[in-house]
């Protein structure tokens, strides 16, 4: 049955120029991300809205401008900001029940503070996958690219380090190609990792700046430690990142968690549905996610293609991917 079209008119108080300039975007570039995305259309004066379309998206294009409109009391909008609000309105809950926490204030305990910016998790997902680090010196985060494994362990590493809670940070990835033979990296053994590396390394800049995360590396308070060279060692008073996990074998997963020292905590990220590993190897992170799934003190979080937090059509991909994968099986 299709929604009977309908004019939802709200009021946004208080009414405050900059809140409401910063809820429309440039040009009302908001205003146009949601109407296309719910297929509505919302027109306003002042605080005055009226949102028309069918009956569910109104409602939804209401909450999320109800939403939207509180977090612009405390941050700057963005389109990714939006896209967070978007991704959770099907699932927010009916007026007068709390707020979803993708878009509410997080509690202080889950809000990371760094020096250069304050990050906030988004969704349920990214919410407990981050209460995983604070309580666990082990945690794990599964799932596609575009979820915010790798930022939020980063930004949690910074964290750590600048609040004297470690040493330092090891960043460890597989040097393992995706699909394609890069052939012999010149240079030293950092300079052979960085290409592997820089994702972590975006999000190190971004939160501490380059010339700090430069003079970082120079004094090895943060490392860069390839995966194959791990072997032998124990990492005390460290926050290890082991990015990309999927491209771990067996025993090279079982290397790396042996090597957690005393005061450190390790957070593994990788998404089993990229696996780059030669054909019929069993991957590391696939096996010890089922060799752990009891072990008391180990946090495993679980995102999905809804915590895709970059361009909507990553989303769309993403379940393309599944879903066709899923239809291969069954055939």
């Amino acid at each position: 049955m299709t929604d009977v079209t309908v004019s939802r008119d709200l009021v946004l108080e208080p009414e405050d120029n900059a809140r409401l300039a910063n809820l429309s975007g440039q040009f009302d570039e908001h205003l146009r991300q949601i109407e296309r995305r719910l297929d509505i259309e919302i027109a306003n004066r002042g605080n005055h809205f009226r949102v028309v379309g069918a009956e569910s998206a109104a409602r939804k294009g209401e909450h999320v401008l109800r939403q939207l409109f509180e977090l612009t009391n405390r941050e700057r909008l963005d389109p990714e900001h939006i896209h967070i609000c978007l991704q959770e309105s099907g699932m927010q809950p009916a007026p007068g029940d709390k707020p979803n926490l993708a878009v509410a204030d997080a509690p202080d305990e889950l809000v990371i503070r760094t020096r250069r910016k304050l990050i906030r998790p988004r969704g349920g997902n990214q919410h407990g996958y981050l209460a995983h680090i604070r309580a666990n010196d082990l945690s794990f985060g599964i799932g596609p690219a575009g979820t915010g494994k790798t930022y939020l362990a980063v930004a949690a590493a910074v964290e750590a380090l600048e609040t004297d809670r470690v040493r330092r940070i090891v960043l460890v990835r597989p040097a393992v190609e995706a699909g394609e033979r890069l052939g012999f990296l010149p240079g030293d053994l950092t300079q052979k990792v960085d290409p592997y590396l820089r994702p972590m390394y975006d999000a190190l800049y971004e939160m501490m700046g380059y010339e700090t995360v430069g003079k970082l590396l120079e004094r090895n308070i943060i490392e860069v430690a390839p995966l194959a060279f791990m072997r032998g060692r124990s990492l005390n008073e460290s926050f290890i990142i082991l990015d990309e996990a999927q491209n771990t074998t067996v025993a090279q997963m079982k290397m790396f968690l042996t090597r957690i020292g005393f005061g450190s905590t390790a957070v593994v990220t990788g998404d089993v549905t990229q696996i780059d590993l030669p054909a019929g190897q069993l991957s590391g992170l696939k096996h010890v996610l089922r060799v752990l799934s009891e072990v008391p003190g180990v946090g495993m979080s679980q995102f999905g293609a809804k915590d895709v937090v970059r361009h909507p059509l990553v989303q769309k991909i993403v379940d393309a991917y599944d879903t066709f994968e899923r239809d291969a099986h069954e055939d």
